[in-house]
Order: C-alpha cells, then structure tokens, then sequence
C-alpha cells in the first residue's frame, strides 16, 4: 500500500491507549515504544504521552530505589523513565506534556476551583477530573501527529488509575470510535508443574477492564514463550477479541528486539487495519542491522559501574542503554558491572575492568568509595567517564590528591570542607527554595579545541541536558588548572563548567550534563562512543 502522504491535513489524529493488567512491570512502556517505532516504519507521525495516576505532581523528589530512573526532557521536565523508551525508539521529541501525573491533573483542578473556575459548583472526578485528563490529551496530540500512543500506568485495578480509565473510556465516545484503540498487556505464565500456559490471569484482567468500560481491541500477552493457535484462539474466545487481536509479547534477550518479534506477531498489520489507516509497509531494516550487532559482536568489554543505587539497576535505564549502544555501534558487547560505591574501599576490586564510569547521584553517601575509583582510573590509565556527579567526584579527587588541596570537598557532603571546590554559584548559596536552585534541561556548553571532548563531538558548540544543583567552584579553578586539570568546555558566558578531562590520560573525560538522554540505538552518543572506543583500546593493549 502506498503511503498517504496527506495525512496531517485536515485529517484527525488516532489514539491507542495502552493499559495493564495482573501486575507491574510487565513492559507496557516498551510495548509502547515498539508500536510507535512499528507505525513510525509504515511513515506515520507518532507522539506519545505517558499518565501516571500516584499523587507525586512528578517523579523529581521520588527515592530511585522506588521510581527509578528520572528522565530529563529537552525543556526541563522530570519525568518518568518510559519516555526515555519512547524517544529511544522513534524520532518524537518529547515534553512537559508528555507525562501528566494525578498529581498535575488534581493540582489544576484544585487551582481552578480556587479561581472560581467552576463558578461554585461541586467539583467531582466525574467530569471534572476526567475532563482535566482529557484535555492533557488532546494537548498532547495538538502538534497534528498522526498517532498518539497513551500509555496508562499502574495495574487495571487499581484504585488510583480509575479516573485515568474512566476518562479514556469516554475519549473513544469524544472522538469517534474510527479513531480510538484500546491495547491491553498481560501476563500469561508458564506453570511448569502443569507444564502448561495459563490464561485466566489475562481472562480475569480483561474482566477487571471491562468492568469500567473498555473492551481491548489487541491483547499483547507477555509470556516466556510463543503462544500456540490454540492458546490464541482461547484467550480470543474468553476475552471477546479477533483471533489475530492476541498478540505474543514474549520475552526476549534484547529490548530492541521487541519490535520484530511484535511485527512477526502482525500487531502494526493489525492496528492499521482497525484504525483503518492506510501506510506503506514498514521498513524494518535498520531494526534488522542493529538486531544482527547485538547477536553477533566481535569482542566483550566490561566496563564498572561504580554508584549508590546499584542494587535497582532501573536508577541507570538511560546510561545503560547509552553504553550498549556505543557497543553496537562498535560491534562489542558491552558488560556492566555495578560495584555499590559504600563497600567500595579496596581499588583491587576494579583490576579486572577494562574501563570504569561514576554516574550521577545525590548526597554524601558512597562518595569516598566513588573517590577510590576516580583515583584508581586516573592513576592505573584506565578509561574513565564521569557523569554529573561522577564529575564533581574526579574534581574532588583531583583536588585532594593532584593540586594538593588537602581536605577538598562538595558542600553538598561537607559543608565545612576547607577547599569547596564542589559549590553551590554564589548567587544561590542561601536560597532555602531547592528547587530554584537545580539546573534542568537544556543548556548551550562551548568545547575547547583539541580537546577530547571535541574531537568526540566534532563540533565546537554542543547543548545537553542537565539535572544536577552545584557546581565546579569558580573561585578555585584556576587553582585546579595551573595543576593540571583542563576545563574543556564551558558555558558560553565562561561561569559554569560543563566538561573536564586530564591531557596525559588516554581517556578521561567528565561532564556535568547527562549525555546518556540523547542517546540512541542507532546513533549513539559521541562522550559514550569514544569511551566505548577508548574501553576496546584499553583492553587490547593489557
């Protein structure tokens, strides 16, 4: 089929909403991320937004260990973690608009309610509050997408996620039935004692959607194993869906397989025949090559991961990924060893590495370990990469056991550190509002040249995005220079240091930002590429 190429021009958006049932976790963000990258292939325009019903207005104050990752918008948004599977995924950009909380939707509706919005009437969920989710949704699809992908947290069940459900139920209502799809994800295990796939948990979930409205149209089953014809024509019997609704999403090595194996399934063939959309048959071949380096690499490198949070690795979602991308990139399968900072005292722990990476974090603790790993890599020459606060980390060390600064310290560990060469900028120090005090988003950062951060670039001007509250201490870098420690790139205004690195080192690179945000698959970060180029050199020549 030829591909509409008017789509857009007066034409009305569609919307899948994605939902879960039995239990968490089952993968509804990725299932997300791979139809969007499926209805991407056949030319549509896709967005994405994703809602999550807790009360938290977003995930910027939750504890990693609870939430995980916190993902970081262009614009500054913290967000949940599946946008970062979105944008990994596809070409969409995504936005403070692209993920809405309860907590957002309540806050706005209690604001209007203040501002006598309602002109004094009972403010109730119904339609108050489905309205407000309602409206973030429209919102979301205002830049004229083809497709808007809704992926609605939580378990259907549960009590918070009932508005969100009850508001996408009466969206296909609003909108036309032409132009809603509805996706349900579930689980159906494999009970080895019975030696059998079981289907009443996904039975009783589409029973629990139901119950508030909305019949799925597509059933992606998550399971360990393809499912047979006639465990297929079951679940489409007892759950009232096509035969070929039922889709396996079956567990798989690689997370960027899932696409492929959702495509074999026909799950795009399917969803463009329901929303009667006409494209052009997907071009999966960039899938099929990234697939084949996965499968086949030409070395393993292993690289340590030296952090706080190392026992929920879903705290580091995007700098996985970034690593594992520059290992496709050069065909190397890269391994990941997560090394918990606080127990981290003997630097003979790291001998085996090939390369070593500090990664962001809050607070003083596990700082000393993550110090011993700094000073192990700078002295051994081991490929070093520190990120946001694995940058202050290798300051910190550099300044204590370099340039001589006995005692050198964050204030945000030791506020009575004789030499702050971590400090808040003088212009915050004292402001009891946290908040207004963090850098977020994107921030324009000048490298210097010849420089191995711009020779990793290849450009001069960069902009990355931030997450992070202090900063390299101004008034003690020229202190820190004249010791050796190059100041590769800068704020365009020369204030705030964004990248340090060492000249007599064969790779160590640190930078404030988070380069792992505008990592992808098939273009994978330059800091990340570099390192993952320096980690193989360092290890052909042990």
């Amino acid at each position: 089929m030829a591909a509409n190429s008017d789509r857009g021009a007066g034409r009305a958006t569609k919307f899948i909403f994605v939902t879960g049932g039995v239990l968490s976790s089952l993968g509804k963000g990725l299932a997300s991320a791979s139809i969007g990258a499926l209805l991407e292939a056949r030319g549509l325009r896709v967005s994405f937004l994703k809602l999550d019903p807790y009360l938290n207005v977003d995930p910027g104050t939750m504890n990693p260990f609870q939430h995980g990752e916190v993902y970081v918008t262009e614009d500054g948004a913290e967000t949940d973690l599946d946008l970062g599977h979105y944008e990994r995924f596809t070409r969409a950009t995504m936005s403070r608009i692209n993920n809405v909380t309860a907590g957002k939707v309540y806050e706005t509706v209690i604001n209007k309610e203040r501002h006598g919005e309602y002109l004094g009437g009972t403010v109730q969920v119904i339609p108050h509050v489905t309205d407000e989710i309602k409206r973030r949704i429209h919102q979301a699809a205002e830049s004229g997408v083809d497709l808007l992908l809704v992926e609605v947290g939580g378990t259907v069940g549960d009590i918070e996620s009932l508005p969100f459900l009850e508001a996408i139920r009466q969206f296909r209502a609003d909108v036309g039935r032409e132009n809603v799809l509805y996706a349900h994800v579930a689980l159906v295990p494999y009970v080895a004692a019975a030696g059998e796939l079981k289907t009443k948990p996904v039975q009783h979930s589409v029973k629990e959607l139901r119950a508030v409205g909305i019949s799925p149209d597509v059933i992606l089953c998550r399971t360990d194993r393809f499912l047979s014809r006639s465990v297929k024509q079951k679940i489409a019997l007892f759950c009232n869906v096509d035969e070929d609704a039922v889709i396996t999403a079956k567990d798989v090595e690689s997370i960027y397989e899932v696409p492929l194996v959702l495509h074999d399934e026909g799950v795009d063939e399917k969803i463009a025949k329901l929303l009667n959309i006409w494209t052009a048959r997907p071009d999966l071949e960039k899938w099929q090559d990234l697939l084949e380096r996965i499968k086949n690499p030409e070395r393993t490198v292993t690289i340590a991961m030296v952090g706080k949070y190392v026992d929920l690795t879903e705290s580091y979602k995007s700098l996985n990924e970034a690593l594992h991308h520059a290992g496709f990139a050069h065909r190397s399968r890269v391994v990941i060893e997560y090394i918990d900072s606080e127990k981290l005292a003997d630097p003979a722990q790291l001998a085996h590495v090939d390369g070593i990476l500090v990664p962001h974090g809050f607070g003083s603790r596990g700082v000393e370990g993550k110090i011993v790993a700094v000073r192990y890599a700078r002295e051994r020459g081991i490929p070093y990469f520190g990120i946001c606060f694995g940058l202050q980390m290798a300051v910190i060390e550099f300044a204590r056991h370099v340039a001589g600064l006995a005692g050198a310290n964050s204030t945000e560990v030791d506020p009575d550190t004789p030499y702050p060469v971590i400090d808040l900028m003088p212009e915050q120090r004292g402001v009891t509002d946290k908040g207004a005090t963090m850098r977020l988003g994107a921030w324009p950062c000048v490298l210097r040249k010849g420089s191995k951060a711009h020779a990793a670039y290849g450009r001069e001007q960069i902009s990355e995005r931030h997450r992070h509250r202090y900063e390299v201490n101004p008034e003690l870098r020229d202190q820190l220079s004249r010791a050796g420690l190059v100041f590769s790139g800068v704020s365009p205004d020369g204030r705030l240091v964004e990248v340090v690195e060492l000249e007599d080192h064969p790779w160590f690179v640190a930078c404030q930002y988070h380069p792992e945000f505008k990592s992808r698959p098939f273009a994978p970060h330059p800091l990340f590429s570099a390192f993952v180029q320096a980690v193989i050199a360092h290890q052909g020549a042990r």
